[in-house]
């Protein structure tokens, strides 16, 4: 798989958002009472600053986003909210089942509007997420769990950079 010059993928539509738009095609639905829909049927309490993170989150396809991003998008949206309120929706919205947290470091959250089950790729020097299509296969195997313990996801995240031109070469002309 080559990775574009410019890590921006293209937006196909969360998982979400395909599934509601087959459940309701021909439907004339606005995006606020599909995301109330969205958050009541997982439980959630459709708020105003819920609806709004989950249309900032969802409408533009699958994406990786950091809570600084989100919270940069929703200020720039106009949206009334402190980070701490971000944290917080990310936070349950990851438990309800409709974000999937990816930790790179320890330090370095994203949260992934693709929920289902697969890998990523993280472009260190561009601090950029991308999924590992499904087809290739990252591992064959899930380790035994020791004693008392069981595997609830593995998560495996391969780290790329770009690669580097040749030093060797560097200052030499060719032709």
């Amino acid at each position: 798989m080559e990775l574009p010059s410019k890590v921006t993928p293209e937006p196909q539509g969360s998982c979400l958002e395909q599934q509601f738009n087959l459940a309701n095609r021909g439907a004339v639905i606005r995006p606020h009472s599909q995301y109330k829909k969205m958050l009541r049927r997982v439980g959630l309490r459709p708020t105003q600053q819920r609806m709004a993170l989950a249309h900032i989150l969802f409408s533009r396809g699958n994406r990786h986003v950091t809570a600084e991003a989100l919270y940069d998008e929703a200020v720039g949206a106009k949206v009334p909210l402190s980070m701490a309120t971000v944290y917080n929706v990310l936070k349950r919205f990851t438990e309800a089942g409709l974000l999937r947290h990816i930790g790179i470091d320890g330090s370095r959250s994203f949260f992934d509007t693709n929920p289902s089950e697969h890998h990523h790729f993280f472009v260190q020097d561009e601090g950029v997420v991308l999924d590992i299509p499904a087809d290739e296969a990252v591992v064959g195997k899930l380790p035994q769990a020791p004693e008392g313990f069981e595997v609830v996801r593995m998560t495996v995240v391969v780290r790329l950079r770009r690669k580097q031109s040749d030093p060797t070469l560097a200052g030499v002309r060719v032709g």
